[in-house]
């Protein structure tokens, strides 16, 4: 998944008046203002009101569900056919701000901004994203993420990431 298509992705819906927020290595790279690495697919946070409207639009671009057994209403993945992929993260706040359905993204954690090829993507907040990435035994691009999120932003690295 290249940073054009998911320019062209995020605009595309956006221009419909679905918002998503980028997760992710994407997120990562948004919040550094550059890419770091290569990705293979393309995570995004989406709210349960929007998700009918969010999967036929997907559909409209040839993204069709990957049924693979490890599916689940709120976490699924679509692909293209031509080796793209996008992993589908729903959810959805009551009206106190609690998570309610879907992944459970802390309330406030989806308030990020970043930039992709010059782009300005909503994406995950700086310090969840961090978070997040911490929270599981690291591969190698794991570490390296949360370094370079920890050197832009000022967190220190737990040793499991050192």
């Amino acid at each position: 998944m290249d940073a054009e298509a998911v320019c062209g992705i995020y605009d595309y819906l956006a221009g419909r008046g679905v918002r998503i927020w980028i997760d992710g290595g994407w997120c990562v790279d948004a919040l550094l203002g550059r890419q770091t690495r290569e990705h293979p697919d393309l995570d995004v946070a989406v709210d349960h009101k929007d998700e009918v409207e969010f999967a036929a639009l997907m559909q409209g671009l040839g993204y069709t569900k990957r049924r693979d057994g490890d599916d689940t209403a709120w976490n699924y993945v679509l692909t293209d056919g031509r080796g793209r992929s996008v992993d589908v993260h729903v959810f959805e706040y009551d009206e106190s701000g609690k998570n309610v359905y879907g992944i459970a993204y802390p309330y406030g954690s989806l308030t990020g901004q970043g930039t992709i090829n010059g782009r300005a993507v909503d994406c995950v907040a700086p310090e969840w994203m961090f978070t997040f990435k911490t929270a599981y035994t690291p591969q190698d691009k794991d570490r390296e993420d949360v370094h370079a999120l920890g050197e832009k932003f000022g967190f220190e690295i737990p040793p499991s990431h050192r």
